[in-house]
């Protein structure tokens, strides 16, 4: 399937209209609820067969950010075999009190991947916490990305946003 296709089915399947704060705390009349798309196979699967064409050269280990990057970096996992890790907002305390489960993080080149960016704020806390135990993140994949170009918080960090898509071309 074509990107610009691609993506105006994710639009037509995901953009709620209304009024909703997001994560960030911004309010918004639109609304991705990337949650329809990662939960349809059919649609999840071509999300994935395209986010792989654009995965960098190199890239040893895919984290999905709780929750929603969870799903993508699995199927992303499934197209290009790259082992994944799925990163939690914070350390567990009990058990393994692990932050990334899954494969290993520790010294491998990590793309981080996310469904939805607005302010990055979450993406570049969790990119903090992943390079504080050792992983090398200089890129974070996200399927849309509604900061309109702007990523100060990654920026700040250095770290790069390949996005698939922005809001404006989801139809």
């Amino acid at each position: 399937m074509d990107r610009v296709t691609l993506g105006r089915r994710i639009g037509e399947r995901c953009r709620l209209t209304g009024a909703f704060t997001l994560r960030s705390g911004q309010t918004s009349t639109n609304y991705f609820d990337k949650y329809l798309f990662e939960s349809n196979p059919a649609m999840l699967g071509e999300v994935a067969a395209y986010a792989a064409t654009v995965v960098p050269a190199g890239v040893e280990v895919l984290a999905g950010l709780e929750l929603g990057g969870v799903p993508v970096a699995t199927a992303l996992s499934l197209a290009t075999g790259i082992p994944a890790a799925f990163v939690r907002k914070e350390a567990k305390r009990y058990g393994t009190a692990k932050l990334a489960e899954g494969c290993a993080i520790e010294g491998r080149r990590v793309l981080v991947v996310e469904d939805v960016i607005t302010t990055g704020g979450q993406v570049a806390q969790s990119t903090r916490a992943l390079r504080d135990r050792g992983a090398e993140v200089d890129s974070v994949l996200c399927i849309i990305d509604r900061s309109g170009g702007a990523h100060p918080e990654l920026d700040s960090i250095d770290c790069s946003v390949i996005a698939l898509f922005t809001s404006d071309q989801l139809g």
